[in-house]
């Protein structure tokens, strides 16, 4: 962990809305502060996306921290598995209607938060995501001590206007944020260098070591066998299919991929907007097929040689660690957070484009797995153990939170 202290609409409350006695005492204008660190500390945690890394990072912290005994809200969209699965955890939920991108369904977002908020009474608000982001400083305004998690920040994603316009949005906003929590060293340089000061904290990504066990080859054999897939090379992309994690890349390469090493086969695995367009193009190069969102996602990386994440922005992205975890190869593009998170022993961390880098660094992992492949997933798993174990990414983002509250106290 890194500390970094610059210079200077309706919602369903479902069957876990309070009583309404408890509710209206919560209805009241927000209380002086005096914040109770106390192992029943209050915790909402706000998030558009419902699935992917954002959803899984956010999961992992609800998790430790039911564990600590603390009481957690989870406040998001129903779609996807996040408010589920927080729920079946022990977690309260609070379904929040919003959409991943800003829109003109913004104020009804915001009446919508501030409605769970008055009702949740939190001590600490945990936003995950610009859009979180957006929606939840604007209403708390630094009335509540607030963190903001960006994983992987909004003015990379855009260009021109939109760009401009999200950038000047994140500096404004760093006034309402007692804590910024960057996924990487890269990360937090970037938010340094666009002007936004603030406290902030480096916290790496880190994985469930128990969820992605190593699996050797004899492992591999077992889940292409439970998959029904043969021995051909393979290559597995995981994530939601959008701009940002480059599948169009991966399926312009793959013909001279398959050049290289003949019957090698592609995998993309997830679901996103890009589907049919993705579709329309896999279905004119040989080797490629789509499985779509998938509860065997582990199974599906035991089964792999290589794992490609051609991701063209992120904070620092998860799977090259679970795939890392899982004793998998890596070939990723060299954006925010992978040279932190992925080391030369490990795979492949190669220029942005579907270039012959990308070609090079797939065909030799596919043509010789024994001797590329298996040894960086060995190596890969080493790394993880000692960088990346996700319980003690939990610990450190527990006592950023006591920090800050016991900070603010005694202001």
């Amino acid at each position: 962990m890194t500390m970094h202290d610059p210079e200077e609409a309706g919602a369903d409350h479902g069957d876990d809305a309070p009583p309404e006695d408890e509710r209206s005492s919560r209805g009241a204008p927000p209380r002086p502060w005096d914040p109770p660190v106390t192992s029943r500390m209050r915790v909402l945690h706000v998030s558009a996306p419902t699935t992917e890394g954002c959803a899984v990072v956010a999961l992992a912290s609800v998790r430790a921290q039911l564990a600590r005994g603390w009481n957690v809200t989870v406040a998001c969209p129903s779609d996807g598995w996040l408010g589920h699965e927080a729920r079946a955890l022990g977690a309260r939920v609070r379904w929040w209607s919003a959409r991943r991108e800003p829109s003109r369904g913004v104020p009804g977002e915001l009446a919508a938060l501030a409605a769970i908020v008055r009702d949740v009474d939190p001590d600490l608000v945990h936003l995950h995501s610009s859009k979180a982001g957006l929606v939840g400083r604007l209403l708390l305004r630094g009335r509540r001590t607030t963190v903001f998690q960006p994983h992987g920040w909004s003015f990379l994603a855009a260009t021109g206007a939109t760009g401009r316009l999200a950038l000047a949005w994140e500096r404004r906003a760093m006034r309402w944020t007692d804590q910024l929590v960057c996924v990487s060293e890269e990360e937090c340089q970037v938010a340094t260098d666009r002007g936004l000061r603030g406290p902030t904290v480096v916290l790496p990504n880190g994985v469930d070591l128990q969820r992605w066990p190593f699996r050797d080859r004899d492992d591999r054999t077992r889940a292409r066998a439970e998959l029904g897939l043969d021995g051909s090379p393979l290559a597995i992309c995981v994530g939601r299919l959008t701009e940002q994690k480059g599948q169009r890349d991966l399926l312009a390469v793959w013909p001279q991929v398959r050049d290289r090493v003949p019957g090698a086969r592609l995998t993309l695995v997830g679901d996103g907007p890009d589907r049919v367009d993705l579709e329309r193009l896999a279905a004119a190069v040989p080797g490629v097929s789509l499985v779509g969102n998938r509860s065997d996602v582990a199974t599906w990386m035991g089964a792999a040689d290589v794992v490609a994440v051609p991701s063209r922005w992120e904070g620092m992205a998860l799977v090259p660690l679970e795939a890392m975890a899982s004793g998998r190869s890596v070939v990723a593009y060299r954006v925010t957070g992978v040279a932190e998170s992925v080391p030369e022993s490990a795979g492949a961390v190669v220029p942005v484009g579907p270039g012959p880098a990308l070609v090079d660094a797939l065909a030799a992992r596919l043509g010789d797995p024994d001797g590329t492949a298996d040894p960086e997933g060995l190596a890969g798993r080493r790394y993880v153990v000692a960088h990346h174990d996700a319980t003690t990414t939990a610990e450190a983002l527990a006592a950023s939170y006591l920090r800050l509250l016991v900070g603010r106290r005694t202001d």
